[in-house]
């Protein structure tokens, strides 16, 4: 019999002023929307002007974004972030050669904080650790080869364990595709534009955790490409119900995005 229930593994984040502006500024290109978009935008997710207007002046105050005669846009520090959100949904791939990354730290007696950068920059270059210091991933993302650090070596390797075996130990796999299929279930159920909202927002943090891995490596029935066509034709919906009703001179293109860290 068929379970209905909903796995505790679906990250369906509540929506705050913050979070939505986030999301619609995330998913719009270029990253920018008049005040006067945006109170009407976050009007379907019970956001009212004032707690819009408060939370403008927060992310403004805070670095999040910018503000010049009534336009406000992401701050620079942000845009990285948009890019991996695009790169996520369209992920640049290249036929793969049996070739894998990989990226060595050399350098010791960084601190914890140091250490931590670096985990996230090795991260957001989908490497996986094999053991401490040590980082792969197959060379099937179309991508210049990542600019060297200090203390970081890479090199180019062909590993003579069995690839399949090696992707299953250095990802969770199978869990990341039963997430996924629960957010396409999730995803198909839900209606209301404040619902669809946080279920596309949910799918983007989960595609970027993708580690898009060649589909030889991949388990069966891998839910990666069904996820990311699901999202652009849900996100496309609710462009054209929310976003659309501005009429403004921005359209977003893969709206809406991950809207919290």
């Amino acid at each position: 019999m068929n379970d209905s229930r909903e796995p505790a593994a679906l990250d369906l984040r509540p929506l705050s002023a913050r979070s939505v502006v986030l999301s619609l500024l995330l998913g719009t290109h270029p990253p920018e929307l008049p005040v006067k978009d945006l109170l009407r935008a976050v009007e379907p997710f019970g956001v009212g002007g004032s707690a819009l207007r408060a939370a403008l002046s927060r992310m403004v105050a805070a670095g999040d974004l910018w503000r010049t005669d009534g336009v406000h846009g992401l701050s620079d520090r942000l845009l990285e972030r948009q890019r991996r959100q695009d790169d996520a949904v369209h992920p640049r791939t290249r036929t793969w050669d049996g070739e894998w990354e990989m990226a060595v730290v050399t350098a010791t007696g960084r601190g914890p904080a140091e250490r931590a950068g670096l985990r996230a920059r090795l991260t957001a270059l989908r490497l996986a650790e094999l053991r401490e210091g040590v980082w792969l991933r197959p060379a099937n993302l179309r991508r210049a080869r990542p600019a060297g650090e200090g203390g970081v070596v890479h090199f180019a390797a062909r590993p003579d364990e069995d690839a399949r075996d090696l992707a299953a130990e250095l990802w969770p796999l199978d869990a990341w595709a039963a997430t996924g299929r629960a957010l396409l279930t999730h995803l198909a159920r839900t209606d209301r534009p404040s619902g669809r909202f946080t279920a596309l927002a949910a799918v983007v943090r989960h595609l970027l955790d993708d580690p898009v891995l060649p589909a030889a490596l991949l388990p069966a029935d891998w839910p990666g490409p069904e996820l990311r066509a699901a999202y652009t034709a849900r996100q496309r919906e609710l462009t054209e119900e929310v976003l659309g009703r501005t009429g403004g001179r921005t359209r977003p293109r893969t709206a809406p995005g991950p809207g919290q860290p």
